[in-house]
This record gives structure tokens, sequence and C-alpha cells, in this order.
């Protein structure tokens, strides 16, 4: 497959997913902001989601307090925001009709009318009247794209490259949610006040996670629990695990020459999560180890870059 052909399709999923993540990533924050809680409590919340999402200074330029409709706003729709939703899924529609005759005539359908209905749906108010519906349809399309492409596509080099930018931005994107609920935390192991019960079912709800944890754990939400679910869960879609199981996979599907390293990278990365404990991860600090998470998922990304796709710009 050319380099550049694979790197359309890598971008294309990665684009789609991330949209979808920020859409999870909004939506937890905006049931969570109508919980009883102080404005200082509420502005933390949203402060924290633009800070691990690196948006803080970009938005601090165009907006002097932050405020829950301002930080939806800015993360769906502003031009000047590069990872805002509709930004994402315009890029995800380009790269897709940069290589349409790689993909079927669904999945092309799917991530234009997607586009189309975007201009739509934010035209009509949706956003300013009911954010929740808006980020449940973002979801959706996201999941009918996914599926669309494995129901469609010749198991081949483009569905490789495909589930590669699916999963590492679901592995970013997870990370960065789990963290948004534990950085500042007094102690992810301590137990909470009743009120605390609602902020991690939010958490879970975000990542369709709440169900599974019930019939994992068939207990009270404790956030040890959670960050276990959240990250070394091979059965959960959404964890760290079960996403590096994915790149394992499919990087091995397209290796070539260049890549022993970033098998190696991916693999010992994977390893650690398989056979970690969630009591080692907690003592060595949970913020820390997701940080280090995403400097070394981001130093993936780079690598399969520099081995299958188009080089990064100096």
């Amino acid at each position: 497959m050319l380099s550049r052909t694979a790197d359309h399709l890598f971008w294309m999923a990665r684009y789609t997913e991330r949209a979808e993540n920020t859409a999870r990533m909004l939506d937890v924050n905006v049931q969570t902001s109508m919980l009883p809680q102080s404005e200082h409590d509420a502005a933390q919340g949203w402060r924290a989601m633009l800070g691990i999402s690196e948006l803080q200074t970009a938005y601090d330029r165009k907006h002097a307090t932050v405020e829950a409709r301002s930080v939806v706003d800015f993360m769906v729709r502003d031009p000047s925001n590069p990872s805002s939703i509709a930004a994402c899924l315009t890029e995800a529609r380009e790269n897709a009709r940069a290589v349409r005759g790689t993909l079927t005539t669904e999945v092309w359908e799917i991530l234009n009318q997607t586009w189309l209905d975007m201009q739509k749906r934010l035209n009509s108010g949706l956003l300013e009247n009911d954010p929740s519906q808006f980020f449940e349809w973002v979801k959706y399309r996201s999941h009918l794209s996914r599926g669309v492409t494995l129901g469609t596509m010749l198991r081949d080099d483009a569905v490789h490259f495909i589930r590669l930018g699916t999963f590492l931005e679901r592995a970013d994107n997870t990370a960065r949610i789990l963290d948004v609920k534990f950085h500042g935390a007094k102690d992810p192991g301590d137990e909470q006040a009743q009120r605390e019960f609602y902020y991690w079912a939010a958490l879970l709800r975000s990542v369709s996670g709440f169900e599974i944890y019930r019939k994992v754990y068939r207990d009270i939400i404790t956030p040890a629990r959670v960050a276990e679910l959240l990250m070394l869960r091979a059965d959960m879609p959404r964890s760290l695990l079960a996403c590096m199981d994915e790149v394992v996979q499919n990087l091995h599907q397209v290796r070539n020459d260049l890549s022993r390293d970033t098998e190696r990278l991916a693999g010992k990365l994977h390893a650690e999560l398989q056979f970690g404990r969630i009591d080692d991860i907690l003592q060595a600090g949970l913020h820390d180890t997701l940080t280090e998470f995403l400097r070394r998922i981001y130093e993936l990304g780079n690598r399969i870059s520099r081995d299958f796709l188009v080089p990064l710009a100096a």
C-alpha cells in the first residue's frame, strides 16, 4: 500500500475516534456540572478537561473566564480549535475523500453524510438547547462508521491502518478521560461521599462502562475499580489494555523492515498493562502513570508515521 494512502486511512480513523471521544469527555462534564457543587468546583472541572486536552492556552486566548457554555462551544465548533468536533469530522471526511477508491461506497457515504448532518445540527441550535443529544449523535455516527467499515471492507492493509488509527486514538482519549476525573482528586483510593457516586457513574457512562462495571464487580463504584476497569481489563472494549491488544495485532499485520523497534515499543507497553496490578499503579501515582502512558502513545504514533506513513514535517 502507498504510504500516502495509508496515512489518509490512519488519520481518517483517528479524527473520527477523536470526535467521538471529545463528545464523550464533554458529555461527562455536562452531566457532572448539573450536580450540586460550588461555582469554583464547576469551573475547576472544565479547566481540568481543557488542561488534559492541552487546550487551556488556546482557550484562554479567546475567553477571560472558564464557563460551561464557552468551553462546549470552543471544543465543538470554534474554527480556531483544530481539535474541535467540527474540525475532526471535517478532517475525517477530507481524508476519506482523498482515498475514496480504497473505501467502499458505504464507508464514504457514512462519513460524508455525517459531515453534512453536522452542519445542519450545529445551525439548528441543538448544541445550545440539548448538548447531550448532540454528543450522543456524534457517538452514534462514529459507531456507525466503524460498523460499516468492518462490515463492508476487505480485511487487508487498509483495514489494519484504520484499526491502528482508531485504537491509538482511543487509548489516548481513554487515558485522558480517566485522568480528568482523577487529576486533582484528594486520593484515588479514598471512599467518597454519596454524591461522588454520581460523578463516577457519569464517568463510566462516558465510556459506555456503567453496565459493564455492574456486571464485572457487582458492588458499589469505587475509584480503584474504575481505574482497573478502564486500564487493565482486556474484556472492557475501551480500556487501555483492550486498545493495546488491537494496536499490537494490527501492527503485526502490516509489519515491514523498519517497524521492529515500533513493534517492540508497542509490545512492551502492552505487556505492562497485561501484567499490571491496580494496587501497584495507585501506589506509584495514577496521574503520573497516565501521563507516562500518554507520552508513550504519542511516541508510538510518531513511530508509526515514520515507519509506514507520510513522515511528519520537521
